[in-house]
């Protein structure tokens, strides 16, 4: 019984502590206003992404060529209609579920691709960190964008298809961070410690490095999500990315680009709402980045 006692009020210690620590990170939050700032964002945008079928004031896909090109503030229309008279407003509304799915799974999967090679890389050095690594520098040499591109042209366009070829890019990114992360993990007293003491390999990596990635991959992760939300909508402005007629800012942009001279609001709104987005996102990375930095804690 008293053992049972033990190991309760050490349990709710623990949760004591973490409950602590959340309290004080979202009282640092609420101190900072870019911070602040981007996490409303964030929260902002994944609201208008879940509840799209309710807010959107229009079918984003029906078109009425009545309606065509007209005005912000014009016939119910807020953000006024495109050349085939769909409503921008709710288009853009559904276009964020677009940017979040991107956003989120390519982010998941490349950072579980990288983070995968980075630890065996940094780990078992050798001839296969040799390996691994000169594929991510050859990977490196290309630019991001002409990358996704080549894939995407073999792959063909759709939703699918430029996750694919995101996860693809992506993944050097972690797999360069995460093994410099494991080599200096590798170095520490208590790995030491597992080596001498005979524990397996497997059991070092799972209980003992990966646990310790988690700031640095959570840091990464938040700041890629915008880089893989203006991939996304490049690629689909030169039209390869997701095709008409669902709703995507980056197609909006492309079908808004012959109208910039007559009609503004077509490349405008889409691209503020894409602008917009990844400030926010970059905000709270930034400040994410500077909370989860064990030197500038230290300096409290």
């Amino acid at each position: 019984m008293s053992q049972v006692s033990v190991g309760d009020k050490v349990y709710v210690a623990k949760v004591k502590k973490k409950e602590r620590k959340i309290v004080s990170l979202t009282k640092r939050l609420v101190k900072s206003p870019f911070g602040l700032m981007g996490f409303l964002v964030i929260l902002g945008v994944c609201i208008v992404g879940i509840f799209a079928p309710v807010i959107a004031p229009f079918n984003p896909v029906e078109t009425d060529l009545t309606k065509k090109l007209l005005a912000p503030m014009t016939g119910g229309h807020l953000l006024g209609t495109d050349q085939l008279g769909r409503d921008i407003l709710s288009r853009i509304i559904y276009g964020t579920r677009i940017s979040l799915i991107i956003g989120i799974t390519t982010v998941f999967f490349a950072g579980l691709v990288g983070t995968t090679v980075g630890v065996l890389a940094g780990y078992f050095r050798g001839w296969l960190d040799v390996v691994l690594m000169r594929i991510v520098d050859v990977q490196l040499s290309f630019p991001f964008i002409l990358l996704v591109l080549i894939i995407n042209a073999v792959l063909g366009t759709g939703l699918k298809n430029i996750m694919i070829s995101l996860i693809v890019v992506g993944w050097v990114s972690y797999a360069r961070v995460i093994r410099s992360e494991v080599l200096a993990i590798r170095e520490k007293e208590f790995i030491h410690s597992c080596f001498a003491t005979g524990v397996p390999r497997w059991e070092i990596i799972v209980k003992h490095i990966v646990p310790n990635l988690f700031t640095p991959l959570i840091v990464l992760a938040s700041l890629q999500v915008s880089t893989f939300i203006i991939a996304e909508a490049s690629v689909s402005f030169l039209g390869f990315g997701v095709q008409p007629p669902t709703p995507a800012w980056g197609n909006m942009l492309n079908e808004g680009k012959n109208f910039i001279l007559s009609s503004w609001w077509l490349i405008t709104f889409p691209g503020l709402a894409l602008v917009i987005t990844t400030l926010g996102i970059n905000l709270f990375g930034d400040w994410l980045r500077d909370e989860l930095d064990p030197e500038m804690n230290q300096n409290r």
